[in-house]
Order: structure tokens, then sequence, then C-alpha cells
């Protein structure tokens, strides 16, 4: 009998054991995967392009010069299907940029614009194009940002981050206006003054997957004050995690 009450307890021992490191092994994966995300999704963020700079639209007025200010921060991301991604067949249905939190500057108001659908100018201020919380990309042949259309088998999106009420500039002694983000110190801006954070969740759907990660932005990037149009690409994206939903 005790014998027996021995091998029960070696075997009882043993299955806890299995138990504890199985769950630890499960753990440690959980673990790895939210810090890391999906590292064998068959599309893939590849790039991502920062444009900060400033315009004035021009607007009623009886001196020679009569501009609204606006601090323009256009956003372009670049998705390129994995072919390392075994028997990869797959489309790319939706691409969504959505849940956007934006933490306003010290001057102006911020609003999101998807781009517009007439010829000339890639955004306008109308209030169609305004962004709420939500703008969507549909999968097609290609990319065209007009149709909100992005390519199946890789392609581009875009969006701009806009602060529309930054003041007006008015002048009868300026021989020049240069539409860049120089036009801010004539408001008498500082970089503090027009600083803000904006955050989002980028998705990208393919059949019935998708794949979502939350990327975080100081803007507008650069000094745009002294260098009016400041720039960023960025190609290393560790720090962006996908996450399959």
């Amino acid at each position: 009998m005790e014998k027996d009450k021995k091998k029960q307890v070696i075997k009882l021992c043993l299955a806890v054991s299995v138990i504890a490191i199985i769950l630890i092994i499960v753990i440690a994966i959980i673990i790895k995967y939210q810090v890391e995300g999906d590292k064998n999704m068959p599309f893939n963020l590849s790039k991502m392009v920062i444009i900060s700079t400033a315009e004035g639209i021009e607007s009623e007025g009886n001196s020679k010069w009569n501009f609204n200010i606006f601090q323009n921060n256009d956003i372009y991301f670049y998705i390129d299907k994995n072919d390392q991604y075994m028997g990869n067949d797959k489309q790319i249905e939706k691409v969504r940029i959505e849940n956007i939190q934006i933490n306003k500057p010290i001057r102006g108001e911020i609003k999101a614009y998807m781009p517009n659908s007439v010829e000339g100018r890639v955004y306008s201020y109308a209030e169609q194009y305004i962004v709420d919380n939500k703008l969507e990309y549909r999968g097609a042949t290609k990319s065209n940002p007009q149709t909100l259309e992005v390519g199946n088998q890789g392609g581009n999106v875009s969006i701009r981050f806009s602060n529309v009420n930054l003041g007006q500039y008015m002048s009868n002694d300026d021989t020049e206006i240069v539409h860049d983000g120089t036009l801010l110190k004539k408001l008498g801006l500082s970089q503090e003054d027009i600083k803000f954070n904006v955050s989002f969740d980028f998705v990208i759907q393919v059949s019935n997957y998708e794949y979502t990660a939350n990327i975080n932005l100081d803007l507008p990037y650069g000094n745009i004050l002294e260098e009016g149009t400041s720039s960023l690409e960025k190609v290393d994206m560790s720090d962006i995690v996908f996450k399959r939903n």
C-alpha cells in the first residue's frame, strides 16, 4: 500500500510539473506575441513617409495678401506583399485608419482629411473630406487615393492631419509669399504652439483576418518654422506591432 501511495504521489508531481511547464511555455508565447506581434503576415507595412509644412489659402480682405494659414502633416503608408508567406495568394480587401485620438496643440484645431475626389489639389478643406474617426480604403487592381482604393497586391494609402485654425495673415509689405512652414512665424507662432500628438489603429484586412497596429506620432515633424518643409522616411517598422484579430 505504501509503495502504491508513493507511486501515486510521484505521478501527481510529474503531472503537475508537466502542466506547470506547459503553462509557462504558453504564457511565454503570449507575452512574446504581445511584445513582438505577428511576424508572418501576408502583407507588411514597409514604409511610412511624413511631410510637414504649412500653406496659406486666400481669403477676403483689403490687403495685398490675405491668407488663412493651415499647418499640414501628410502621412503616406506603403504596403508590400510578403513573398516569404507560404502559398501567398491573398489579396488586400481593405485598409483602415481608425480610432483616431488627437491631443490638441496650444494654438489651433486639428482635423483629419482624406484625399479629395477631384482633379487638382490632392487635399482640400471641404467638409465632405473630413475624417471623423475612420478612413477606409478598398482593395482594387491599383492604388488610387482619389477613389480611396489600395492595390490588392500591395499599394499605398494616405491621410492628412491639418491645423485649420491658426489665424489669418494679412500684409501689404511682402513682395512674395512662400507657402511653407515659415508662414507660421509671420503669425508669431512658435514650435511649442503648434506641436500635437495623434494616435490611431492601422488595419490591414486580408480574407477573413485583420492585422492591427497602433501608431503614435508627434507632429509636425521637424522644425518647420525654420526649414519650411520637413520630411521623414521611416523604413524601420520594428516599433510598429501588428496583431491578428
